[in-house]
């Protein structure tokens, strides 16, 4: 018997967590994180085989949270395990204070446009898991 895959859902919005841990329990372990400082604590606590972060969150966004993952020597052992971004981009850029150009120097792996499709979102997910598991 293989070992499940173990995914950290990073979002700040209670009832898209919910939702969201649905839809990936049908095939993966589910950790959640509902700011970017707890998910860089359960990063190191749970060693996840993939990130699934949101962009806007309050505090520390996703963007940052991807940047202090990829590049702080703490995170060293951590630096490899990819992140599938969430984001709402371009839709609504303007309405956020992020610059455009963040996205573009992030080092994640992957990306899904919110709303999120389930099959879109579990395709991204396996998709990633193949890659760099």
């Amino acid at each position: 018997m293989h070992k499940q895959a173990k995914i950290l859902l990073v979002d700040d919005d209670p009832d898209f967590v919910e939702a969201t841990k649905t839809v990936l329990e049908s095939k993966y372990q589910v950790v959640i994180a509902y700011n970017g400082d707890d998910g860089l604590k359960k990063v190191v606590e749970e060693r996840p085989d993939l990130i699934v972060l949101d962009v806007v969150m309050p505090g520390k966004d996703g963007f940052a949270v991807c940047k202090e993952l990829k590049e702080n020597p703490h995170y060293y052992f951590f630096s490899d395990i990819p992140v599938l971004m969430l984001t709402v981009f371009p839709r609504g850029i303007e309405q956020t204070n992020i610059p455009l150009s963040a996205g573009v120097t992030t080092e994640a792996e992957g990306y899904v446009q919110k709303p999120v499709n389930p099959e879109e979102l579990l395709s991204q997910a396996e998709e990633l898991l193949k890659k760099y598991g």
